[in-house]
């Protein structure tokens, strides 16, 4: 072909548009006259003519015969005026059907013939239509999307990038072309998108929604993310050519994600915290669940110190401006981590100076952040003890210290460490600590007042029990009290052995159904009443009417149970009378054993009850075993198997009665007693001839 022509089809393929290579283009030339002089394989596959049946025949003949024709006259009369022509004609197929052509024509001037030729570019109107379209649909979703756009090749090169990747990339797209993606932003994970894009090309198959992380040109100072989607692209055969990504930067949605779900954590773990933390009243305990609490979730290690006076069972004292000593009950982890170790082991006692962080945050009662741990910002505690630099060389790089504050007492400090890869402490960890410190300093001081009310109570209790109980000449008796292990238990059982006249005494026993130290003073005013009832000899049914009076006259209703025994030595005769409270047990000098059946009586307290008085005779050498509920109630036991247990106890021999009394709580408390025990033993005479000459009143 002619120079000219060439340089008109490089034309005509501008004027047509970049699409055009899309298409199947027939290309045909003709003379001036409109004679067909060249006709190309893609004019043959388009129309079903070869070549031979074509050239040499008038162009016209080729259209439909029954369309007008007048743009086949154009095309001539353009060819003679100078001018190109574009439109759509329909052409006639070989087969006999007809063929919508869109059609570009220019005429060529031969410049040393001065005679103008044609040259005329065909193709399927639908398909050209179809491409078209698809065209400038993603010449507008290219320039005007706001999602980043890059077309690369099998090579992972960039060949063409949109305004938007060229804003998120902050590069043009003459920076872009060439380069592979791992050389042009090596601050972002580019290796895993490049294996991404690799995939797509080799299977054919979309990648969707993978993250790209990190930092680029555009935004060098912080990290920001992107959902990258990558297809393949193809050829008609189906071979790749390239790949075309597209980029979504969802850093704001990601970081709102990220934030939801660290609240959401947050939540999670203070819901566990009222659960986890300060559930059994136990300072160490408490102490320890903190830190377990806070490692791994919050802290890579944490520790947990209570000012030493508070460990020691003393008020926390008035000030600390001069200096703290701090026992450290809680520690995380425990074992297996090179920070803890360097950290001061549990139950030591640690002293700080005025002038040390520890005072400070402590008499501020605000929390302290180290974001970003250093050698300059450890300068200062470094100066009272090496650790700090230890820490820091273990790779710690973030701290908090806490106060443990509570009903605004300063309790003692929770520090938290972060090391390793995780990011600094910020003010969302800060304000979360200080919540967890809040809920156990909360139990911390619960558990002080507690041992604090335990201790009270408990000397409270034995103030009131006998302290010189006088045995009667003619009977034996022991007595033991175990207080409950838990201060919400310690109240109102006690016992008492009184001397009544004609040699009879008297052997009392109760409970107050209370707890605690309101529990202990009724116990006491109980025990009172009935010492001075008991010496004007009244009937044991009118001692226990003043009794229901005494708890009347109480500003607060309480309820007490009462075991009254009067026995005679002498004759051996028994009179007892029961108000709610379990039965005695009787040993017959035979070591036969039973529950003596009495009324049971109402308990003290409720009213309306008049109580009933049973008579017996006790053997010489019985054994009157009178007990409070602790004795025999335990959780998760029938109360009949307990009894019986406390029978097969007492049919054992015993060598005397204060071992017998051992080995009763020893066999039916194992373990720390879960309420007050009060246990009252006597013995007859076992020679009644003795018994009776035995003093008088």
């Amino acid at each position: 072909m002619s120079e000219p022509v060439e340089e008109l089809i490089s034309g005509a393929a501008r004027e047509a548009g970049g699409w055009m290579g899309a298409l199947a283009m027939a290309q045909v030339a003709t003379s001036a006259d409109g004679i067909v002089v060249r006709w190309n394989r893609a004019a043959q596959e388009l129309l079903g003519h070869t070549p031979q049946q074509v050239v040499g025949r008038h162009i016209a003949e080729l259209l439909h015969p029954g369309v007008d024709r007048s743009l086949g006259r154009s095309l001539w009369e353009a060819a003679a005026g100078g001018r190109s022509v574009m439109g759509t004609v329909t052409a006639w197929h070989a087969d006999g059907h007809p063929v919508e052509l869109e059609i570009w024509a220019s005429p060529v001037v031969d410049r040393h013939k001065d005679t103008a030729a044609m040259i005329v570019f065909a193709a399927d109107a639908h398909a050209a239509r179809r491409i078209r379209g698809s065209s400038a649909v993603w010449d507008g979703l290219f320039d005007r999307s706001p999602v980043g756009i890059g077309v690369l090749d099998t090579e992972l090169r960039f060949l063409r990038v949109n305004p938007a990747l060229e804003r998120m990339n902050g590069l043009p797209e003459s920076a872009h072309v060439g380069q592979r993606l791992s050389q042009l932003l090596p601050e972002v994970n580019a290796q895993d998108m490049e294996a991404a894009m690799r995939s797509v090309i080799d299977s054919g198959q979309p990648v969707l929604d993978r993250r790209r992380v990190g930092r680029t040109p555009a935004d060098p100072d912080r990290d920001r993310v992107w959902s990258c989607s990558y297809v393949r692209v193809q050829d008609p055969a189906g071979r790749p050519i390239g790949v075309i990504a597209s980029l979504l930067d969802i850093t704001d949605q990601q970081r709102a994600h990220i934030e939801a779900e660290a609240g959401r954590r947050r939540l999670a773990l203070l819901s566990e915290a009222s659960i986890r933390v300060g559930s059994s009243l136990e300072l160490e305990r408490t102490a320890q669940e903190l830190a377990d609490l806070a490692v791994p979730r919050l802290a890579d290690a944490a520790t947990v110190d209570v000012l030493d006076t508070l460990a020691r069972g003393d008020d926390p004292g008035p000030g600390l401006s001069g200096g703290i000593g701090l026992r450290r009950l809680g520690k995380a982890p425990l074992t297996g981590s090179p920070i803890t170790e360097i950290l001061a082991p549990l139950g030591r006692t640690l002293v700080f100076p005025a002038t040390a962080p520890y005072t400070h945050v402590l008499a501020g009662r605000h929390p302290f952040l180290l974001a970003h741990m250093d050698a300059g910002a450890i300068a200062g505690a470094a100066r009272h003890t090496r650790r700090p630099a230890l820490l820091l060389g273990m790779g710690v790089h973030s701290l908090m210290m806490v106060p443990l504050v509570a009903r605004d007492l300063v309790l003692g400090m929770a520090t938290f460490y972060r090391a390793g890869h995780v990011g600094p402490f910020d003010g969302d960890d800060v304000a979360l600590a200080t919540q967890l410190a809040a809920r156990a300093a909360i139990s911390i001081d619960n558990a002080r007042l507690y041992h604090r009310e335990h201790d009270t109570a408990v000397t409270l209790q034995r103030s009131m029990l006998p302290q010189h109980i006088t045995p009667p000449a003619d009977l034996e008796v022991a007595h033991r009290y175990l207080p409950a292990s838990d201060a919400n238990e310690v109240g109102g059982d006690w016992y008492d052995v009184l001397h009544l006249p004609g040699g009879r005494t008297a052997l009392l026993i109760g409970d107050v159904m209370g707890h605690g130290i309101s529990a202990a003073a009724v116990m006491g005013r109980l025990s009172s009443s009935v010492r001075a009832l008991a010496r004007l000899d009244l009937e044991p049914r009118d001692i226990l009417g003043q009794l229901e009076a005494a708890l009347d006259d109480l500003a607060e209703p309480m309820i007490a149970t009462l075991l009254y025994a009067v026995v005679d030595p002498a004759t051996g005769q028994c009179r007892l009378t029961r108000a709610g409270h379990p039965p005695p047990a009787l040993v017959a000098p035979d070591g036969t054993v039973r529950l003596l059946d009495l009324p049971p009586g109402t308990p003290l307290g409720v009213g309306g009850e008049r109580y009933t008085t049973t008579d017996l005779i006790l053997e010489p050498g019985s054994l009157l075993v009178l007990y409070t509920d602790g004795l025999i109630e335990s959780r998760g036991s029938d109360i009949d198997e307990r009894l019986a247990e406390l029978t097969h106890a007492l049919a054992e021999p015993s060598p005397s009665l204060d071992a017998l009394c051992d080995g009763l709580l020893a066999r039916l408390v194992p373990a720390s007693a879960d309420d007050d025990i009060a246990l009252l033993v006597a013995r007859t005479p076992r020679d009644r001839a003795r018994g009776r000459g035995g003093p008088q009143a």
